[in-house]
């Protein structure tokens, strides 16, 4: 029709991670015209996982860790639709919702975090708490925390998993005990192990934390079953614990794990530095769901948040045409562990490394101006 303006596109994103939120704020600060956005998402609110050692410890209220996607696609001007992706369709263009409905897009951006992986510890499925998905492990960690009040409630936690997200778990739940009871408590950390993440120095910071907090650690013996009694280690050796909270590996949700994208090794979607599929130039990902193949990084919230603009400045591009931005994360990062006693230990690279209060300070400092972002 004569003066009729270019046909509307369809921007479908499915997921509200950490890169998503990020997309979403830019469109709501500079609106793209002739767009159509939609959001798919399980859940109205959002986690920001910096803050959660911090809420388990008691620094923050629940409220204070979220980001509301509600409020959020109403200022991008995004539809928000309360689902879940269970099959991506590229050859249609199209994804298949669990409620049986099917949504057509011109671009589509994937950022659905990870699924838990406990098929390698024995009874873990069924006598611990998984660490992600975060909504799901807030759940359990309420009904511990009612539990905890009671006269025969957990007193003895145990943490499986020696990486960072492990590290930061028993510190916070060390801070929960120590600040709601007198009564005898004990927390252990097992499977710690040397992450590549953490330098020498921060490693000799830690290790003295969590001796100065009375935390139990099991270095280099790892759990291979849970039971109600607790941990049993590859040791042949038994943990003892009312709770066991673990922060191993995970793996790709099943909607990814079927989808007929290109994936790496550990089936997570492989995207090129332009953070597209390397076999689909309408499909970008982000987040822990997604793999740089070039540039591999750890599975941790930083990355994903450093990659939130360039994505939406390529959804953009992708959008009207135009040339895509190569993206290259950073190899060493700023990394923060709150101890749970008004300190947090900190380091960045192989040689940079240093312990405070003034730590923990920059480290609220730093995750409440991010979420102020969507305040």
């Amino acid at each position: 029709m004569p003066g009729a303006g270019p046909p509307q596109k369809h921007l479908l994103l499915v997921g509200g991670g950490h890169a998503h939120v990020l997309v979403l704020d830019a469109f709501a600060r500079k609106p793209e015209p002739d767009l159509e956005i939609t959001l798919v998402t399980k859940a109205g609110l959002t986690p920001y996982s910096g803050m959660l050692p911090g809420h388990l410890a008691g620094a923050y209220r629940r409220e204070e860790i979220h980001i509301d996607l509600e409020r959020l696609a109403r200022r991008s001007g995004a539809r928000l639709i309360r689902d879940e992706a269970v099959r991506f369709d590229t050859r249609a263009r199209r994804v298949c919702l669990r409620s049986g409905r099917a949504l057509p897009y011109d671009v589509l951006s994937i950022d659905i975090g990870i699924t838990p992986d406990l098929s390698e510890i024995a009874g873990a499925a069924e006598h611990a708490l998984a660490v992600k998905p975060i909504g799901d492990l807030l759940e359990g960690w309420d009904r511990l925390v009612a539990d905890r009040a009671g006269a025969g409630g957990p007193r003895r936690f145990a943490v499986v998993g020696g990486g960072v997200a492990g590290i930061c778990l028993a510190f916070a739940v060390s801070a929960f005990l120590r600040a709601r009871t007198a009564e005898p408590v004990q927390v252990a950390l097992v499977g710690a192990s040397a992450s590549p993440e953490i330098n020498a120095g921060m490693r000799r910071r830690i290790a003295k934390a969590l001796t100065r907090l009375g935390i139990g650690v099991h270095e280099g013996d790892p759990a291979v079953a849970v039971d109600p009694g607790g941990v049993r280690l590859a040791s042949g050796g038994h943990v003892p614990a009312d709770a066991v909270l673990v922060a191993t590996r995970a793996g790709p949700p099943p909607s990814i794990r079927d989808a007929a994208l290109a994936k790496d090794r550990d089936g997570f979607l492989a995207v090129g530095p332009t953070l597209q599929s390397l076999d689909d130039e309408a499909v970008f990902a982000a987040g822990d769901c997604a793999a740089m193949v070039a540039h591999p990084r750890p599975k941790a919230g930083v990355f994903a948040v450093r990659q939130g603009p360039v994505l939406a400045r390529n959804l953009r591009r992708a959008l009207r045409g135009e040339a895509l931005e190569a993206y290259v994360p950073q190899r060493d990062h700023l990394m923060l562990i709150a101890t749970g006693d008004g300190r947090a230990i900190g380091g960045r690279g192989r040689f940079i490394a240093f312990e405070g209060r003034l730590a923990w300070r920059l480290k609220d400092w730093l995750d409440r101006r991010f979420m102020r972002r969507f305040a």
